[in-house]
């Protein structure tokens, strides 16, 4: 029998040192972590899901809203995404390229790009009718259980929205 090597310790000072905010420095207990590793894990079920479409999960949020709202200039529809102009440009210029949406100057502001859904990206809504109730079944979670987490998620976005406004200085 081998002897179980000790370390000495004193009752007044501990082994581990306690963070003064308690475990609250720990990974799992950041709440951006958890969103983060929800979001990548819906990204995966996503892609599989898009594959069979042709296009991708920002494509899809972006065909989602012309689906919605129809044909829209390209500003409402950066408001609509929560994304810029730099980042949506590049998305409508693939979706462009495969035939789905259609951008086209406004006849009556030169600086305002429209865009609106082709035939085949119409088309498409029918064979994305699935990828909702796919998603709700990999989750495993009801429907009224998302409704809850989203209206949760949304409740959230609009509070770290109005926290980041007002710690951004000269915004009241």
């Amino acid at each position: 029998m081998t002897a179980t090597p000790t370390t000495p310790s004193t009752p007044s000072a501990p082994s581990t040192p306690v963070p003064p905010d308690g475990d609250y420095l720990r990974l799992d207990e950041q709440i951006c972590f958890s969103l983060n590793a929800a979001s990548r894990a819906f990204g995966g079920v996503y892609r599989v899901l898009l594959k069979d479409l042709g296009i991708t999960y920002p494509q899809y949020l972006v065909m989602l809203v012309l689906w919605e709202h129809g044909e829209l200039p390209v500003k409402k529809l950066g408001e609509h995404l929560r994304l810029d102009s730099g980042t949506l440009s590049p998305l409508l210029k693939r979706l462009e390229a495969t035939g789905l949406v259609r951008r086209e100057r406004s006849v009556r502001d030169e600086r305002s790009v429209h865009v609106q859904l082709t035939d085949e990206g119409v088309a498409l809504r029918e064979r994305a009718l699935a990828v909702p109730r796919r998603i709700a079944a990999a989750t495993g979670a009801s429907l009224e259980e998302i409704r809850e987490l989203r209206a949760r998620l949304d409740r959230l976005t609009v509070a770290l929205d109005e926290a980041a406004l007002e710690s951004t200085p000269g915004c009241v």
